[in-house]
């Protein structure tokens, strides 16, 4: 898994009774872009790996915006990972050319705690830029989903993730 550079935290700390405990509330990320490579042969990598992040961003009031190539999420899996079928939105066969501007406008409105776009080829500096500000913007995740090409893994490129194909239908 590979995230961008575009992190940007700020930490407050609780200083009542002189304790320098983080209070709950005092860890606030003000937005991420972090980009997911996947390969075919590791179909259970993604989800042993982002699923739990998913689980606790799905107890948010806010939603999670899933912007799909293709296939449509199914139901059932969504149930079975724990996530809440009443926050999940998902937009299907979107052309790939509208992902980015897509993903930028849900990010910077505040509403979704995640949002997950699914892309065949790597972003440029100011696509991933647009996307960490927006990010930032509405304080929310957002993760590039993008397949590994077999032919760059002979030239030392590290494994990556996969979301299985059984969690669509």
């Amino acid at each position: 898994m590979y995230s961008s550079g575009y992190a940007k935290r700020s930490t407050t700390f609780s200083s009542s009774a002189g304790k320098s405990a983080r209070s709950s509330a005092a860890y606030m990320s003000t937005g991420l872009i972090s980009e997911v490579l996947y390969r075919e042969d590791q179909p259970m990598m993604t989800q042993l790996l982002l699923l739990p992040l998913l689980q606790q961003l799905g107890q948010q009031s806010r939603w999670q915006l899933w912007l799909t190539p293709q296939q449509k999420l199914s139901r059932e899996w969504v149930q079975s990972a724990g996530l809440p079928l009443t926050k999940v939105m998902q937009v299907s066969q979107m052309d790939p050319c509208h992902t980015v501007e897509s993903m930028v406008r849900a990010l910077r409105t505040g509403n979704y705690s995640v949002v997950i776009g699914w892309f065949t080829e790597e972003l440029t500096e100011t696509e991933q830029h647009r996307l960490a500000e927006a990010a930032e913007e509405g304080n929310a995740l957002g993760f590039i989903m993008r397949p590994v090409r077999m032919n760059a893994l002979g030239n030392g490129h590290l494994s990556g993730l996969k979301i299985h194909s059984n969690l669509y239908h």
